[in-house]
């Protein structure tokens, strides 16, 4: 089965809630999971998939348990060619940074050579009052191909 490392980062406990949510369902059809309320490079597998779950915060910016890491990120450039990763994102589509804290993750993956292993789903709360619903949703959609 898979390993996972579930990074998360949330400022009001949506994240975290979706995060737990998804650690459950991963036990349960058998993978491998750790969460990470506070991700370090030196803590994670590069070699299994990273599912972030993460809020927007302030001006399109990452919640502040999540933010260092993606300073990690950005001075280390480590070599993520073995890592695939997945977003699921939370946000207020209220605010024009809807989403674009886990985007600018995303980016910085990506820039280390990450590739993306499924389409990212964006939760808007001014219509799912309840993230966790859209995100098991998005989950079961592909949680067979791991």
């Amino acid at each position: 089965m898979a390993k996972i490392e579930i990074l998360v980062g949330t400022t009001l406990g949506s994240a975290e809630y979706v995060a737990d949510e998804f650690a459950a369902i991963l036990s349960q059809i058998g993978h491998e999971n750790q969460i990470h309320m506070s991700p370090k490079l030196a803590d994670l597998d590069p070699n299994s998939l990273w599912l972030v779950v993460s809020s927007t915060h302030g001006a399109g910016d990452l919640p502040d348990n999540i933010a260092p890491f993606l300073g990690e990120i950005l001075t280390q450039n480590p070599d993520l060619n073995q890592t695939k990763y997945a977003i699921c994102a939370i946000g207020d589509s209220s605010y024009d940074t809807f989403c674009q804290g886990p985007e600018k993750l995303a980016q910085a993956l990506e820039t280390c050579g990450a590739q993306v292993y499924v389409d990212k789903i964006q939760i808007d709360v001014q219509y799912s009052y309840i993230p966790e619903d859209p995100a098991i949703e998005w989950l079961t959609q592909w949680q067979d191909r791991l």
